[in-house]
């Protein structure tokens, strides 16, 4: 998909620099990762600053970068925004054809008890006559696939990664589990 295409719904962009014609295969985070024709996602966080490992990412296969701000020491297209995480998500719904407009969603949020409610709101809907998967702390459901769970809330392209897949397996609901965190860093 051209990289125009997938910052078209951004409301976060604030200027683009390079061609925006450029195919883009993968998402990225990570600047180890080896990938092909990547968008590379720099923001700032906690603990770093993605910005600094944005030639790292290029050297690894991204062509272009998604920016809080410009990096003029980059030679890919780059697309700056205002908030590099909410502007991350809504170019991963992009990427994988908006998967969270095709189902239904019940999001658990709270201090204790999440877990435990997501299993037993997935239980209910499916004696409803509803197909659902679920995204949680221990593990994500998706038809009658298990995979184990690194975070309460994944990183939003690999969430909508499993958003498309529960698509492609037919589910109609998901039921998750929302940390506080994650709604904070949108």
């Amino acid at each position: 998909m051209e990289l125009r295409q997938l910052v078209k719904e951004v409301p976060y962009l604030l200027e683009t620099r390079g061609d925006m014609s450029v195919e883009i295969a993968a998402l990225c985070s990570n600047s180890r990762e080896k990938t092909e024709n990547g968008i590379f996602f720099c923001f700032a966080g906690a603990h770093f600053d993605a910005h600094q490992y944005a030639p790292q990412a290029v050297q690894n296969g991204c062509v272009a970068l998604v920016v809080e701000r410009f990096l003029d020491d980059v030679n890919v297209p780059q697309v700056l925004v205002s908030n590099g995480r909410a502007a991350m998500a809504r170019i991963c719904e992009a990427f994988f054809n908006h998967p969270e407009r095709k189902m239904r969603f019940v999001g658990i949020t709270g201090t204790k008890g999440k877990t435990t409610t997501t299993y037993l709101v997935k239980s209910i809907l499916e004696n409803a006559g509803r197909k659902v998967g679920l995204v949680g702390t221990i593990e994500i459901i998706i038809g009658d696939t298990h995979i184990h769970a690194v975070n309460t809330t994944p990183e939003s392209y690999l969430l909508q990664e499993y958003f498309a897949k529960m698509v492609e397996s037919g589910c109609d609901t998901v039921v998750m589990e929302v940390s506080s965190q994650a709604l904070m860093l949108h």
